[in-house]
């Protein structure tokens, strides 16, 4: 037969047939049996040296006592003693120190990408670039609601920032609401008329907005000179936020734009330092951040755009 086990007219077969195909009695290649016994055999090796057999608790350790977690473990571990010598001279210095170190600038924009991911992205997108119309700021460019040095920004991931303006639904007539989604669109375009810096002072948005209408970095109030948009630059948007305002708790329908503190032990210090006070914290609230990860999330939103 094995001389003849390629002329399919000399070999016997099972006696099955589908469409004229006969099923041969040929016996597979050697090489391929070989594999067949070989790859059991692997199987076997398999069970004796890893984990392999689950049990009621746990499962067989395995002779080599490896297992996925403790790999991961010792490589976490390598990394982290590559990292300390950069952590520890971090942890010491200033956002405003690191940032002139190149070196540790680098580090510290290295290693913050992940966090960045983890904490940040969701709202303000991958590169400091949010969804078009979700209302969050945009990192990337250099148009900051309370000012993008690095030691403010510093501050606004410790303490978080909540501004507000006020709902006008109540205390403006029809035309004065068109006017003054007239005058923004005229403002951001350089086109304001005297009439519209009138109607703006007159209604008092002079008081937050400042009187060039470029905002104020302490109030956290929105440049209407540019056109850059925490919401949009449409004139319904416009009225809207006109309207019913910026986390105006009177109001039901206002806009919700709150970023929340990441670490307040550090608001707190911070805080005493403006004031040249001594800080008292008595929050037990677990901090979402530490210190050092809020100065290296600090240096990586200042390379977006950061600069005033």
């Amino acid at each position: 037969m094995a001389d003849n086990k390629k002329n399919p007219n000399e070999v016997s077969d099972t006696g099955h047939e589908w469409d004229g195909i006969r099923e041969l009695e040929n016996p597979p290649p050697r090489w391929w049996t070989n594999a067949l016994y070989l790859s059991g055999l692997l199987v076997v090796v398999y069970f004796i040296l890893y984990p392999s057999l689950p049990l009621i608790n746990e499962s067989t350790k395995g002779l080599l006592g490896w297992t996925m977690i403790k790999e991961y473990k010792e490589n976490l571990a390598e990394v982290e003693a590559k990292r300390a010598p950069f952590e520890e001279k971090l942890a010491a210095m200033t956002a405003e120190e690191i940032l002139a170190d190149q070196d540790m600038r680098n580090y510290a924009v290295g290693s913050s990408k992940v966090l960045y991911g983890d904490n940040c992205a969701a709202c303000h997108g991958t590169g400091g670039i949010p969804a078009a119309g979700s209302g969050y700021p945009v990192l990337a460019d250099d148009d900051w609601l309370y000012g993008g040095d690095v030691n403010t920004i510093v501050e606004t991931l410790a303490k978080g920032r909540q501004g507000m303006m006020m709902a006008h639904k109540d205390t403006l007539k029809p035309e004065e609401v068109d006017g003054l989604v007239q005058f923004v669109i005229n403002a951001a375009d350089g086109k304001a008329t005297e009439a519209g810096w009138k109607l703006f002072n007159d209604k008092g948005c002079v008081g937050c907005h400042g009187a060039d209408a470029k905002g104020i970095h302490a109030l956290g109030s929105a440049n209407l000179t540019d056109k850059i948009w925490r919401f949009s630059g449409e004139p319904e948007e416009i009225r809207y936020t006109i309207l019913h305002g910026v986390n105006d708790p009177s109001d039901p329908k206002t806009r919700v734009a709150v970023m929340p503190a990441w670490n307040e032990k550090l608001a707190v210090k911070l805080e005493a330092l403006k004031w040249e006070e001594e800080p008292e914290y008595d929050g037990t609230e677990t901090q979402r951040l530490t210190e050092t990860e809020i100065k290296k999330l600090a240096v990586y939103v200042h390379q977006f755009g950061g600069g005033q």
